[in-house]
């Protein structure tokens, strides 16, 4: 019989798509508690998922020995202190993007979850997108080609509703505006096709909304593997769209712009010539398509657990994320390109927050 994972939930905003992605794998997990200090929502979500308590108190969570997870779906600025509790407490966790406010807290929880026998997971579930899904595929198969060029484009519309919430659009609870919590997925897709960042320029501005943080961007990187890549992301854009477009030598792959599910399919894969197209269009003709999004890294994080692996998204997985986003924020404001990697002597290592 497969083992069931028991799972203390904290938050409960983004944390009902979390719940969604449970109850998909109902045969994997049982959540039997949420915690959040936002009564109303909170007693929502434990009725509407069934889900034995609910508290207010999240050290009651850290205290019990019959859960194996706790997930962290709270604000920004609060997911450090509660990984590391929880760690401490010996549990596994999860912990919704963006992971931390900066580098030196990344390493940090690297060397903690070093000295556990827990797991720690990072949320980057648009991964899992059956077309970006296939893209790897291709890669791994050595039908792209050598890379050349990358573009990203996350442009979404934020209005000023959006930032009634009280800890929106401030740099001690946001961490930071639309690159480091729109576009980060995006931006992750860029990592986890082509691996870490060598350099970045970036030019960057509040032009939509009156907040403290960013919501436009335009950035120019430089990846380690050679290849160039040019990102953009704007909160301004009354069409709403996600567009990735990966260049290879080989062959293009082009995703679809829907804003909030861009790594799902129909994806386009067109090769040079028509013999080279054949052989991608039969590598793709058995691909098998799983869950995708939190139900799928979920499942993942299950295997991981019960047979002792490297979880699915790992924290160097997060810090190559935030490694870009720490050198976007030092770019804009030197107005120099940044180099790669932020070590220990970069002046925003400890935090980017001005």
């Amino acid at each position: 019989m497969t083992r069931k994972l028991r799972v203390g939930v904290v938050g409960a905003g983004i944390a009902q798509r979390h719940l969604v992605g449970y109850k998909w794998n109902e045969n994997l997990f049982d959540v039997p508690v949420l915690c959040s200090l936002d009564e109303d929502r909170g007693r929502a979500l434990v009725t509407e998922y069934d889900i034995g308590e609910y508290t207010q108190d999240v050290d009651t969570l850290f205290a019990r020995d019959d859960l194996d997870i706790i997930d962290i779906s709270t604000p920004p600025h609060s997911h450090f202190d509660l990984s590391r509790r929880a760690i401490e407490a010996g549990k596994h966790v999860i912990c919704e993007k963006p992971l931390f406010g900066s580098i030196a807290e990344v390493d940090e929880m690297t060397r903690i979850v070093a000295g556990s026998d827990r797991k720690f997971m990072p949320i980057f579930q648009y991964r899992y997108g059956t077309g970006l899904q296939k893209l790897k595929r291709l890669i791994e198969l050595e039908l792209t080609g050598r890379p050349f060029l990358t573009t990203i484009e996350t442009h979404w519309w934020r209005g000023p509703a959006y930032y009634e919430v009280p800890w929106r659009g401030k740099w001690a609870t946001e961490l930071g505006g639309g690159l480091l919590g729109h576009a980060i997925h995006a931006h992750d897709m860029l990592n986890y096709v082509h691996g870490a960042c060598a350099e970045v320029f970036a030019y960057g501005e509040t032009l939509v909304n009156r907040i403290e943080v960013e919501d436009t961007m335009a950035l120019a990187v430089k990846m380690q593997n050679g290849s160039l890549a040019s990102l953009s992301m704007t909160l301004g854009s009354r069409k709403e769209i996600s567009r990735l477009r990966f260049c290879f030598a080989d062959m293009v792959a082009e995703s679809i712009i829907e804003p909030y599910t861009m790594g799902r399919d129909p994806w386009v894969f067109t090769a040079g010539e028509p013999e080279h197209q054949a052989r991608i269009d039969a590598a793709l003709a058995d691909y098998e398509v799983t869950e995708d999004g939190y139900t799928r890294q979920f499942e993942l994080f299950h295997q991981a657990i019960v047979e002792d692996l490297d979880p699915p998204v790992t924290l160097e997985d997060a810090r190559n994320s935030l490694e870009l986003v720490t050198a976007a924020y030092h770019s804009q404001r030197t107005g120099q390109a940044t180099p790669l990697p932020i070590t220990a002597k970069h002046p925003l290592y400890r935090s980017w927050l001005p």
